[in-house]
């Protein structure tokens, strides 16, 4: 179902579009009195007034041999695009948050066996058909919100297995429903159980034995390192990035969440694709990204749930001019939210980006921070029909309340999918 696209030409008219075209010098990417769009074979073919609608393919009047679909003056944009998840995972973290509330201390969860090697676990126990089962809920969550492109990333196997698993289960999903699913290779996400006291064995084995597997196999589009001071360090982490550009892969990295440690500034010499979190981003980071290109991918979810207090540097990014993306970081330890319409409201609320900001975020910023602007994340001639419908009177109505807002409609790749 991935690369199903509707055949022949849709002709949508009495719409209001926000292209989010970082060509389009206007908020949102609104173009001027454009109140129609042309479809063709899934893909946008023209933007532009109804009245100067281009003729049918097969010729004749506007309109005649195009299916017509009458947006009832919605507004429509690119479809949403998740680029930071961790959807495919295994077993439960919620015992562990009430055991947090009635005042265990982290040590005493990680006693009982909590933390991330009780997700370690359960995804090791649970088989790749069971991880796709289970990750099911989340993405169609996540799709009902309007996302049609979404990153998974691996990184709760730490074993060459279940790494590969976790990524084949991530496939799955984008093969079996209508959405674009981009896999991450973060293998190099924890030490797990077998390697303590051994990072740099850890990381041996990561390089050599699954990060090549991951690539061979097909199976990645991009790999991550979670670079931190309770994480791998930055000789580690440019380790993994030879590594992925051996195998021909572009890089990502969880950076200066808890700490400042040069992880943004080292992902940008490698021209990381996208820099994530950045809590404790400094003025050479930021300067780095925006000479790489880097985009910063903000996750005011995992800072909700942590409840931390140290916000992201929005001015200094802004000033740099440092593309912005926003994403649920959906995961069972500390961000266990599937739903980036509410990731809209806590990032204009939390970290004050602006309604235009936020929505460009989960927009054309999103496509960068996953290498596919090219194809999504704007609306502009030659790209996906991806789109989604809104019956709201304005776009900040989707950033300003939540619960309250459902597409009315959504196309991808130019076809209409009910879920």
């Amino acid at each position: 179902m991935t690369d199903e696209t509707e055949s022949g030409e849709v002709l949508i008219v009495n719409a209001r579009i926000a292209s989010f075209d970082p060509g389009v010098d206007a908020p949102y990417g609104v173009i001027g009195h454009a109140d129609a769009m042309v479809l063709r074979d899934g893909r946008i073919g023209w933007i532009g007034a109804a009245s100067r609608a281009p003729a049918a393919a097969g010729g004749g009047e506007p309109g005649s041999g195009r299916r017509v679909i009458d947006a009832e003056e919605a507004w429509i944009t690119p479809g949403l695009i998740d680029c930071h998840t961790h959807l495919v995972y295994a077993g439960s973290r919620a015992k562990e948050f009430e055991m947090r509330l009635n005042g265990a201390s982290y040590e005493d969860i990680a006693r009982a066996g909590g933390g991330i090697a009780s997700t370690v676990r359960a995804t090791r126990q649970a088989g790749e058909d069971a991880l796709a089962a289970q990750a099911l809920p989340r993405l169609r969550a996540l799709m009902r919100e309007g996302v049609t492109t979404v990153e998974i990333k691996s990184g709760y196997g730490l074993d060459r297995d279940t790494e590969l698993a976790m990524l084949r289960a991530a496939r799955t999903l984008g093969a079996s429903l209508p959405v674009t699913v981009r896999t991450t290779f973060l293998g190099a996400h924890a030490l797990p159980p077998e390697y303590a006291g051994r990072a740099d064995d850890y990381i041996d084995f990561v390089c050599a034995r699954v990060l090549p597997e991951a690539a061979r196999l097909g199976l990645a589009d991009a790999v991550d390192v979670f670079h931190e001071n309770i994480g791998f360090d930055a000789a580690q982490a440019e380790r993994v990035y030879r590594a992925a550009a051996a195998a021909g892969l572009p890089v990502k990295v969880h950076a200066e969440q808890l700490s400042l440690c040069g992880a943004a500034a080292l992902g940008a010499r490698h021209r990381a694709l996208s820099a994530d979190h950045l809590e404790h981003l400094d003025e050479d980071g930021a300067r780095a990204m925006a000479a790489a290109g880097t985009v910063a991918v903000l996750l005011p979810g995992a800072y909700y749930f942590l409840r931390d207090t140290h916000v992201p540097p929005v001015d200094l990014l802004r000033r740099h001019g440092v593309p912005m993306a926003v994403a649920t970081d959906c995961n069972p330890g500390t961000s266990p939210f599937a739903s980036l319409l509410l990731m809209l409201n806590m990032a204009c609320t939390l970290f004050r980006l602006t309604p235009a900001e936020a929505l460009n975020g989960v927009t054309h910023a999103a496509a960068r921070a996953l290498g596919l602007q090219d194809e999504a994340g704007s609306l502009a001639p030659g790209k996906w029909a991806d789109l989604v419908f809104w019956k709201v009177p304005e776009l900040a109505e989707l950033c300003y309340s939540h619960g309250t807002h459902e597409p009315a409609r959504i196309l991808r790749r130019g076809v209409e999918h009910v879920l």
